[in-house]
């Protein structure tokens, strides 16, 4: 096979996306593969499957940390990547696959950078040591990579000052991406009805993790004034503390209020779109951010977003014009203050609202097309392998 052979190394796949940087490795790679003489091949978690080489969980490791574990698949999934001229890891569960490939293949490694195990210290909750493996594997396979893809400029800034050994010529901004033809406003209002949902609402879409910042959105309505809903299409807890921490929250905003919808699992795309498209609000209250998809995703539906001013959102969210930013700096309660005044003054502006939701739509298309991502990122494997 001629032409450019690439490795994606990822720990999420479908059916078994989660997050942000499982759509990123999902639309990317079908971006990819539009263009001409760029072969991709993708190697994921999960076993056997028909549309990537799956890897599953090597006898005798069951009862190890789920850090140990990602380290045996990875030394699994590095064995045969012999074949590419570049690979590409993706999260620190793949970065060791791609790392040690680099060195066993002598091909060049490039890491995107979704996230950082030295800016999310809550992950020891999850992980327990593990924390300390997953920071170890991260930060040997960001120094020794070839190139290092950075989903915002926040990011960028990010890698340097957490990993300083690094050549900041290696870092290169190449910002996330949307498919503004899948997500699009789809005015179906069947499905918030088959939720028991009427009237306005804002929504909130995410993993139940610190990184999102819900227990904060939480705290904050309840000086929201009663008349304004609110959806949360939020699962997935990371760690037993958080979990319970957020029930507790929606339990208690659900004593006094018939307008809070709580959709544990997640939502088949259709659904997705209908439920973001129908909202008045879609709120990104993250603590972490290093871009922010759903934002994006949001945005394509044409709806308004109310967003943390960290990492990449500003980036993605233009403040004023497809829609607001709060300030976060570290302290839980101006936080939540500031979340409570600012959605009460925007849900009181439903053709402010539509005029933001507009003008994302607008955005997203212009700037965060997956063809220009995946063309940018070509460029790179390019570069890398000259």
């Amino acid at each position: 096979m001629t032409g450019l052979k690439v490795g994606i190394v990822t720990k999420e796949w479908p059916p078994a996306i989660y997050g942000g940087a499982g759509v990123h490795v999902l639309q990317l790679t079908q971006a990819l593969r539009t263009i001409k003489d760029v072969h991709v091949d993708v190697h994921c978690f999960g076993g056997k499957r028909d549309d990537a080489f799956g890897y599953s969980l090597p006898d005798g490791f069951a009862d190890a940390n789920p850090a140990v574990q990602a380290l045996a698949i990875d030394l699994e999934m590095a064995t045969h990547l012999g074949h590419v001229d570049v690979v590409h890891s993706h999260t620190w569960y793949a970065n060791m696959a791609g790392h040690v490939a680099a060195l066993q293949h002598g091909i060049p490694h490039i890491v995107s950078a979704h996230s950082l195990e030295p800016l999310r210290p809550w992950k020891s909750e999850q992980l327990g040591g593990g924390y300390r493996i997953s920071s170890w594997a991260e930060k040997t396979a960001y120094e020794a990579a070839s190139a290092i893809i950075a989903v915002s400029d926040g990011m960028r800034a990010d890698v340097l000052k957490a990993y300083p050994a690094i050549d900041p010529a290696k870092v290169v901004t190449i910002r996330n991406g949307v498919d503004t033809n899948k997500f699009a406003p789809n005015h179906d209002a069947s499905v918030p009805e088959s939720f028991g949902i009427n009237g306005p609402y804002a929504i909130f879409v995410g993993r139940i993790t610190r990184q999102k910042g819900l227990a904060h959105l939480l705290r904050a309505w309840k000086d929201v004034p009663a008349e304004f809903g609110l959806v949360l299409a939020a699962g997935s807890p990371d760690e037993e503390g958080i979990g319970n921490e957020v029930a507790a929250l929606i339990a208690e905003l659900q004593s006094t209020r018939s307008n809070v919808w709580w959709i544990k699992e997640m939502l088949p795309h259709d659904q997705l779109t209908a439920m973001l498209t129908a909202a008045d609000l879609f709120i990104c209250p993250s603590i972490y951010e290093p871009l922010g998809i759903v934002n994006l995703e949001a945005m394509g539906c044409e709806t308004a977003v109310l967003g943390s001013r960290v990492g990449g959102i500003p980036e993605v969210v233009a403040d004023k014009e497809t829609g607001e930013l709060v300030d976060y700096n570290g302290e839980a309660a101006p936080f939540e203050k500031a979340l409570t005044e600012s959605i009460t003054r925007l849900m009181s502006q439903p053709d402010l609202l539509k005029k933001y939701g507009a003008a994302g739509r607008v955005r997203a298309q212009k700037l965060f097309g997956w063809d220009a991502v995946a063309a940018l990122t070509v460029d790179l494997y390019r570069r890398v392998i000259a």
